[in-house]
């Protein structure tokens, strides 16, 4: 069978990148993971055609080839999977579908010839027996959590690695918090799940073999889940396996605050080439961190943990959410000041959402404050249900943190304190790409001459260069970034409705 797997297309957000992306030529941050996974599940003699919609575009021709469309998507990719799904149905094709956006909400895709759903290791190969049989059922479950040992590794000849800025691997699922809002749990389980050494020493060794030199995400909920076998194995054997290759990766990773507290650990990560992890910060509220039981944030000084991280040589990305039942009225101006205070440039700040199957659903839902399915896309400035703030209150104070957060003043104000307290590792990255020249140049057109805000990039680079001069190229690309977390505030309408 020709098989042709679609990735549908996310929304501009924050987390797109888009407008950072052009300063290198790149079209898409990440490529998609789970599908290139779910690829070399595929018997090997069906030929294979990825098109993900953030770099190509899915054309007439690529579904008349196919004899089934497979989709996954996350839930911010809803109209683009809805888009999707009619075009294949137009040209008569079966639609299989899964991954985050189906296993959470099934009911809300009737029209989906065969549901994959849960971990796909368990259920595509038997999608893939039943089909074989000419008897495949609408829907597949399990409770079961996979072995992912026996995870093969991505099919990454499926697509074209020059249109991405990062590739991905996945070292574990599971996480062994239980935040109130968050989803992970509920689709991989409390207990985080490895993979060997010798798999993640093979997936690094393929993307090597490729030609790729350049950032690689560990896209894991929380890389260091499994402190003890990180530091017993898989550090150790990734950090000889750099050493091997004279350090051809930057290594990016998602954790909890709590890597700030084991200094062990965050060597070892350091030594291993990880230079950016994204923390889950979510408040500097203590009531709120409480009520939504992300106890590991709570009682400790979290300004001084970022500190220690960046510190040591890794910038701290950070996710923060309002909206919490806890938050009292003066919380906007809070975030604000921590994030300035902490110097963490990419501030992610969402508004609360309550994801199906999340204790906070099921609370909201217990309680009749619940509204409906999640967006995914913060931006749209929706909650799915009724917060005990005022509404307008919450929407408005929410807005006002993006746009003073990001405002090339406040901005640049941060960069300088970012700048100060982060220190660049001994060990760096070798590899050189033109497209950093291309960066530059792109920068100094773009940002410094016909820029609105072109004062304040020269003053941070005159900045940089008086006080911090190995620092020039972090401070040139964290501004490039702040361009294009301003570009997404302007595609959005000044006056937002208050409905949910």
């Amino acid at each position: 069978m020709n098989i042709l797997l679609v990735y549908p297309e996310y929304p501009e957000t924050f987390w797109s990148f888009k407008h950072a992306l052009k300063f290198v030529s790149k079209k898409a941050s990440i490529p998609p993971l789970g599908l290139l996974t779910i690829a070399s599940l595929i018997p090997e003699e069906w030929p294979k055609k990825l098109i993900d919609m953030n770099v190509d575009s899915l054309k007439d021709k690529d579904i008349q080839w196919a004899d089934m469309v497979f989709i996954s998507a996350m839930v911010v990719q809803r109209k683009s999977v809805n888009e999707v799904i009619i075009n294949a149905h137009k040209f008569g094709k079966k639609v299989v579908a899964g991954g985050p956006l189906f296993t959470e909400e099934p009911d809300n895709f009737t029209q989906v010839d065969h549901l994959i759903l849960d971990e796909g290791e368990i259920t595509f190969p038997e999608f893939l027996k039943d089909l074989e049989a000419e008897k495949p059922k609408r829907i597949y479950r399990t409770a079961e959590r996979p072995d992912i040992t026996k995870t093969p590794p991505p099919l990454w000849s499926l697509i074209n690695k020059k249109k991405y800025a990062t590739m991905a691997v996945q070292y574990s699922r599971g996480c062994p918090y239980n935040c109130e809002f968050c989803d992970i749990v509920v689709l991989y389980g409390h207990r985080p799940r490895t993979k060997s050494k010798e798999q993640i020493l093979n997936e690094i060794d393929l993307l090597y073999k490729t030609g790729w030199k350049d950032a690689v995400f560990f896209v894991d909920d929380n890389f260091i889940g499994n402190k003890k076998k990180l530091k017993s194995e898989i550090l150790p054997a990734i950090s000889e396996w750099m050493k091997q290759k004279k350090h051809p990766f930057f290594l990016n990773a998602e954790v909890s605050i709590n890597l700030a507290q084991d200094d062990e650990l965050l060597r070892m990560m350091i030594d291993a080439g990880f230079r950016k992890v994204f923390v889950g910060i979510e408040t500097p509220n203590e009531e709120s961190l409480k009520g939504c039981k992300k106890l590991l944030n709570a009682d400790i000084d979290l300004i001084a943990s970022i500190r220690k991280i960046q510190n040591a040589g890794m910038e701290v990305q950070g996710g923060f959410i309002v909206g919490f039942d806890q938050d009292p009225p003066s919380i906007f101006e809070t975030q604000i000041q921590f994030i300035q205070k902490s110097g963490i440039m990419t501030a992610m700040v969402g508004l609360l959402n309550a994801p199906r199957g999340t204790r906070l659903y099921n609370r909201l839902k217990s309680e009749k404050r619940l509204l409906g399915d999640i967006s995914g896309d913060n931006l749209d400035f929706s909650t799915n249900f009724i917060p005990k703030m005022n509404l307008q209150k919450l929407i408005k104070g929410y807005r006002e943190i993006l746009e003073t957060i990001y405002a090339p003043d406040v901005y640049y104000q941060r960069l300088k304190i970012y700048l100060t307290h982060y220190k660049m590792p001994k060990v760096k990255h070798v590899s050189f790409h033109f497209y950093y020249i291309e960066a530059l140049i792109k920068s100094i057109w773009v940002l410094g001459i016909r820029g609105k805000f072109r004062q304040y990039y020269w003053k941070i680079i005159g900045w940089s260069l008086l006080r911090h001069p190995k620092l020039i190229s972090v401070a040139i690309t964290q501004w490039i970034y702040g361009y294009h977390f301003r570009k997404i505030l302007e595609n959005y309408p000044p006056e937002p409705t208050y409905e949910t």
